[in-house]
Parts: C-alpha cells; sequence; structure tokens
C-alpha cells in the first residue's frame, strides 16, 4: 500500500543546535547540515528535542529553522520541529516553516497538560486546517506524560495533510495497529527500534545517533528496503549499544552533544537545564565509542 508520507522514508536525522557564547551559532550548524548531506540522508531536522527546542526562544527557533532550510537549499528535505503545547504557537511555527520554505512540520504531542483524547485531535486538526504543510505527528510519551492512541491518530489520518508518525512509544502493538488501520508512513523516534519497526511496515527513522554515524543508519535501513534482512540484523547488532548508551546514559541530547565533543565536531554548550556528562558518564560514553570503531576519530 502507498503510504501518505512515503516521500520522507528513508533516514532522517534530528540534528543538534550548537551554541556558542549564549548564541545560537550559525557557521557550525551550517557545517552540520553538510556532514549530513555528504553522508545521504533524506532528512534533515531541526529544532526537535535533539535541537534543545524547549530552551529556544520564540525568535531563535524561527532562525534556526530559516537558517537550515536556506542552507540546505532542496539538497535534500527539511522536516522543521513546530510543535508546542499550545495550539496557537504551532500553528505559528508551522505557519513559519511552511513561509520559510520547509517541506514538512514536526510536531510533538502537546506535554504537561496532558489533553484527553479529544484535545490531541482538536489540537491537531486545527494545525492541519489552517497551516498547508505535511505534519509528522510525534508520539512520545515517556516525555510528554500522554500517549496519542492508535485510535485517535486513525482519525487525525483522515485529515489531507497529517501524512507521517514519529513512533517513540517503543510498542510494537501501537506501530502495528496504525500501520494496520492508516495510510500513514511511520517513522521510529527511537534509533534502536528502527529495524523491528520497519519488519512490521514502518519506513525509516528520525534519528539521533545518525548525528555521528549517518552511514551506518543509512545502510540498515537501505539493506531493509532491498530485502538484505542479514545485513540489516547486522546493522542492528552494531548499532545497537552506541544507541542504548546515548539515549540511557543522560537525557537526550545531553550525550549526543558529548560524543560529538568527543569525536571532534564540538557543538558548544548545553542551555539549562540541561547539564553537562559526569567525568564517569564522559568516560564511558567514551569506550562505548571506542568499542563502536570510532577510535581513530577520538582524541
Amino acid at each position: 500500500m502507498s503510504r501518505k508520507g512515503s516521500k520522507f522514508a528513508g533516514v532522517s536525522v534530528a540534528i543538534t543546535t550548537p551554541f556558542r557564547d549564549g548564541q545560537v551559532d550559525v557557521e557550525t550548524l551550517r557545517q552540520q547540515i553538510d556532514f549530513q548531506i555528504d553522508a545521504g540522508v533524506q532528512c534533515i531536522v531541526p529544532v526537535g528535542t535533539t535541537g534543545e527546542s524547549p530552551t529556544l526562544s520564540h525568535v531563535e527557533h524561527e532562525q534556526v529553522i530559516s537558517e537550515t532550510v536556506q542552507h540546505v537549499a532542496g539538497r535534500c528535505l527539511v522536516m522543521a520541529g513546530t510543535g508546542s503545547n499550545s495550539t496557537a504557537e504551532a500553528i505559528r511555527l508551522t505557519s513559519w516553516a511552511a513561509k520559510e520554505g520547509a517541506d514538512a512540520g514536526l510536531l510533538v504531542a502537546p506535554y504537561y497538560n496532558k489533553p484527553t483524547q479529544e484535545g490531541f485531535y482538536q489540537h491537531y486538526k486545527a494545525i492541519a486546517e489552517q497551516c498547508d504543510l505535511p505534519l509528522c505527528v510525534y508520539n512520545i510519551p515517556g516525555r510528554t506524560a500522554k500517549n496519542i492512541e492508535p485510535e485517535t491518530i486513525a482519525r487525525m489520518a483522515e485529515l489531507d495533510n497529517i501524512v507521517m508518525v514519529k513512533e517513540a512509544t517503543g510498542q510494537m502493538d501501537q506501530a502495528s495497529q496504525i500501520l494496520l488501520e492508516t495510510d500513514l508512513t511511520v517513522l521510529s523516534g527511537d534509533d534502536s527500534m528502527t529495524l523491528p519497526l520497519m519488519s512490521v511496515g514502518g519506513e525509516g527513522v528520525i534519528s539521533v545517533v545518525a548525528n555521528i554515524v549517518p552511514g551506518d543508519l543509512l545502510k540498515l535501513v537501505n539493506a531493509v528496503n532491498r530485502d538484505d534482512w542479514a545485513t540489516a540484523q547486522q546493522m542492528h547488532r552494531k548499532l545497537f549499544m552506541l544507541c542504548r548508551d546515548l539515549l540511557s546514559l543522560a537525557t537526550n541530547p545531553i550525550p549526543i552533544k558529548t560524543a560529538m565533543k568527543i569525536l571532534g565536531r564540538d557543538n558548544g554548550h548545553l542551555r539549562l537545564p540541561m547539564t553537562p556528562l559526569t567525568e564517569a558518564q564522559t568516560s564511558r560514553l567514551q569506550m562505548t565509542l571506542l568499542k563502536y570503531g570510532l577510535v581513530d576519530l577520538v582524541a
């Protein structure tokens, strides 16, 4: 079955937001974008969770979207993080992304205020009706405190420009139900779940670990797409420990920003309330990178 968001199949990278002296470091942002495009990823995702969007001002959020779209310049797709727990703010950010030329909006489920299922539906419906942009529903109850149930997502799928789900519930039954009952493209929101999700019909991943090893994520996804399950399983096993440590040592994006610094791609500081890894955590992360095979890049 052809799915609504198949244009965004493959590897999308949730890029970090680099900071210098308290400001967005635009030059480093551009370098990150070039690194990903040179690797061959299908889509760049700025100002998501990995991009520390909760700590960006409205002006900075718009700036990162604009700079990303302009620097990508059509070389790959751009799916801008435009979600909020305020429907009005999500509409404003999504409208901005559309105006600037983004290819899609990534809309995290409203967090903290814990809407009812009807509230979730009406939130996304209002955005879909007011913003002419393909939309991806980002369901991550571990951060938002409430799951968007598959029945609610099925209702959303009837809206023309809701085309994708970033599935980060960790529940394969939920993903399978969405794939069964809708024509939405389902993308993994957990790097380690990419292969399991694609095995039941998912079409790729919105990745954190691809900030440092985009080529390996591409090898996994491309292997699935050509039915080379042996290679896909090999890449899954290779990536698993790296994915685990990057998302378990501390809250994302603390470990990935630290890993990038270790590997000579310093993104600058984290913004409070994000704080650096401890020395023990940093040592463990460096050992993970060494075991992965990034020895030649570690100082």
